[in-house]
């Protein structure tokens, strides 16, 4: 395969005993790379390399937790979590595709790339946040683990059920990022008491062509209003399947039932903070679940859905979908990574006409998005808490179908040092943010003129 991981010191967060042993994951991973290349291998000897990954990897998580818990870190509880998502799902799920293909080439790519990727990851985002005293804060309203496992396995086996799917669990904290065509239903469901429970899930739209298209048996490559009537009832009998795992909302009725763009989308993802943020692939596309609990759910965007007007609504937002969709796919597609709200609304008023915009406030959110939509170019801001932009950046070229992706780096420090601290990371440019509005579009359109 010819990968490989190079140490670099921006890695080292200070602490002896948890960088010492990120080398050493390092250096294993990149045993298992070479390994890689062998062209004969035995499953036995296959089994034993990953096994010995796994033992490194859980001591390290053990050591680990046990300082975070020594220095009271008030982010103890959501890292440990993130230990346990990778220890109970990503894992076990990597080495059943390596079990069921006989440790195959591309199986075992899959593992190390995975593997490599998580560990860059979480090295330059959580880790780092430990000795910055700064904890991950986006994801502190989800529900325990436990419960995180139950839905997850709930949803996994109901997609079987009602499609003879075998789903991935991708991730238990979907951040709202953007894949393929979507389409984006809401339901908010009232119990009577004053509470109210919101109900999100994405389909990639070949989803919904690949299972409710096929047994209607339709020709069609795309979502027309038929598809879509029968995938609204789809997944409300889904929902209600999903529901019957909480009490509360045993008498619960559907109050609201909504088709939103992806813009609303995000904006009720961001206003109301999920208990429940799931993504699956399930072979046939990607599907997200979330779920929200609250006094303040309005349904605010989107037009509601009433069996009076239904067919008109329907086709009124598949329409809409298609010239978004359209447009947009004439467009280059531009990923803007700042942690300041004021920035991302800046660039994307500047930028909306002309590009498709796309947001993401930390290094995870912004591997996720390119992950599930590659940008023809990232902005990223260069002075970001927690995982600076170089760190991100190293991070994005550490996997090779993301190494080619131009990166221009946006800061706020135009003083000579500054600068050749930005370029000693070669991206493809650099813009200050104390530019006009009008200069920094000129730059942008003068770098898509070049390409």
């Amino acid at each position: 395969m010819g990968n490989q991981l190079v140490w670099n010191n921006r890695y080292n967060i200070g602490v002896d005993i948890i960088d010492k042993e990120h080398k050493k994951l390092f250096r294993i991973l990149n045993k298992l790379f070479d390994f890689g290349q062998q062209v004969e291998k035995s499953q036995w000897v296959c089994q034993e390399a990953v096994k010995y990954f796994k033992d490194h990897a859980f001591q390290h998580f053990q050591d680990e937790e046990h300082y975070m818990a020594s220095i009271d870190y008030a982010g103890f509880p959501m890292h440990k979590r993130v230990h346990d998502n990778f220890r109970k799902v990503t894992l076990p799920a990597l080495e059943k595709e390596l079990e069921q293909s006989n440790y195959s080439e591309n199986s075992v790519e899959h593992f190390l790339g995975v593997c490599a990727g998580w560990l860059i990851g979480h090295t330059l985002t959580e880790d780092q946040a430990i000795v910055s005293g700064e904890t991950i804060k986006q994801w502190e309203n989800l529900l325990p683990e436990e419960e995180q496992s139950v839905m997850g396995q709930a949803i996994l086996s109901q997609l079987h059920s009602m499609f003879q799917l075998d789903p991935r669990l991708i991730s238990n904290c979907y951040g709202g990022e953007k894949f393929g065509n979507g389409i984006y239903y809401r339901l908010i469901y009232n119990t009577g008491e004053k509470k109210k429970w919101e109900f999100l899930l994405v389909f990639e739209e070949q989803l919904i062509v690949n299972t409710i298209g096929s047994i209607m048996e339709t020709k069609s490559k795309t979502v027309n209003v038929m598809l879509m009537n029968v995938a609204r009832y789809t997944a409300r009998q889904f929902v209600e399947h999903i529901k019957g795992h909480f009490p509360a909302l045993a008498q619960a009725d559907v109050q609201t039932e909504q088709l939103l763009t992806y813009e609303q989308f995000q904006k009720v993802f961001e206003k109301h903070s999920p208990q429940f943020s799931l993504l699956f692939d399930t072979g046939k596309g990607y599907f997200a679940y979330c779920m929200a609990t609250g006094n303040m759910i309005l349904n605010e965007d989107g037009g509601s859905i009433i069996t009076e007007n239904a067919m008109s609504k329907v086709k009124q937002y598949l329409t809409q979908n298609n010239a978004e969709r359209t447009a947009t796919d004439q467009k280059k597609k531009i990923l803007i990574v700042d942690d300041s709200d004021f920035m991302l609304k800046t660039m994307m008023t500047l930028l909306g006409n002309d590009y498709e915009t796309l947001t993401a406030t930390s290094g995870l959110s912004a591997f996720r998005s390119i992950t599930l939509n590659r940008p023809d170019l990232v902005l990223l801001d260069y002075e970001m808490p927690v995982c600076n932009g170089s760190q991100i950046l190293e991070m994005i070229r550490a996997e090779k179908e993301f190494e080619d992706i131009p990166i221009i780096f946006l800061t706020s420090r135009v003083d000579r040092e500054s600068v050749k601290k930005v370029l000693e990371f070669k991206p493809q440019g650099y813009l200050s943010k104390s530019l006009s509005p009008d200069s920094i579009k000129k730059e942008i359109d003068r770098f898509f003129e070049k390409t």
